[in-house]
C-alpha cells in the first residue's frame, strides 16, 4: 500500500499535469469524435469545391444536343426516308435548285 504522503504527492502530480494539458488548450478526445470531426471537415471541403462543375456542364449540354438531334430525326424520319409517301429531299431539293436558278435577278 501507498502512504498517505505517496497518495498526496501523486494527486498534486496529477492536478498539474491536468493544469498543463489546460494552459496549452489540449483536449482529449475519443477516436468516434475525431473521425467524426476528420469527416465532416472533408465534407465541407468537397462542399466547397467546384473544380469538375465546367466538365459536368458541358456533358450535360452534349448530352441535350444530342437528345433533341435524335427527336428531330425521329420525327422527320420518313422524309429522309424514300418512301412513296410524297416526302423525297432529293427530290425537293432538285426543286428548289431549278426555281433559283428560274428566278430573274
Amino acid at each position: 500500500m501507498l502512504s498517505e504522503k505517496s497518495k498526496k504527492k501523486r494527486k498534486a502530480d496529477f492536478v498539474d499535469e491536468l493544469k498543463l494539458f489546460e494552459e496549452k488548450d489540449i483536449s482529449i478526445q475519443s477516436p468516434k469524435t475525431v473521425v467524426l470531426g476528420k469527416i465532416k471537415e472533408d465534407f465541407s471541403k468537397l462542399k466547397r469545391e467546384n473544380s469538375g462543375q465546367g466538365a459536368a456542364e458541358y456533358i450535360l449540354l452534349f448530352g441535350g444536343v444530342i437528345v433533341i438531334a435524335l427527336a428531330g430525326l425521329l420525327i422527320y424520319r420518313s422524309y429522309f426516308s424514300n418512301n412513296a409517301s410524297g416526302l423525297n429531299a432529293t427530290q425537293d431539293i432538285s426543286s428548289i435548285r431549278a426555281n433559283m436558278t428560274n428566278i430573274p435577278w
